[in-house]
């Protein structure tokens, strides 16, 4: 049963770190205590997980035409929603939350890949015999 809470709280705390990391770097980026940063993971977690599909789904036609891009867009705006849903979370306006977006998916992706632990889902295996094209 707890095997699969375990990568749920690790993402949790990598979400977190990239927030925290983020809000150092970022002036319009601002939580007033632990407390709205482990909240915002969370619920940043969760939006990425349920809103985030729907909306890629809806604007399927704008991403297309954007080649991807419109889904850094899609980033910024779901940093935005957890700010107005988490008090004591702040960003100053769509700008910082769009080059925040795109700083704390880096980040996370960086931390997620050197935190991977070897787990057979993540990790590529390659073939030790044979022939593979």
């Amino acid at each position: 049963m707890f095997q699969n809470l375990t990568p749920f709280l690790v993402q949790w705390a990598i979400t977190a770190l990239s927030l925290w990391v983020a809000s150092l770097l970022f002036r319009g980026l601002k939580f007033d205590s632990t407390g709205a940063l482990v909240g915002s993971a969370l619920l940043l977690g969760l939006a990425n997980a349920l809103v985030k599909p729907l909306l890629v789904l809806l604007t399927l036609p704008l991403t297309l035409l954007t080649f991807g891009l419109f889904l850094l867009v899609i980033n910024a705006l779901m940093i935005l929603l957890v700010s107005a849903l988490v008090r004591g979370f702040r960003v100053s306006g769509f700008w910082t939350a769009f080059f925040a977006s795109i700083f704390i998916s880096l980040l996370s992706v960086a931390v997620g890949a050197m935190v991977g632990g070897g787990d057979p889902a993540t990790t590529i295996q390659m073939p030790s015999s044979g022939t593979w094209l």
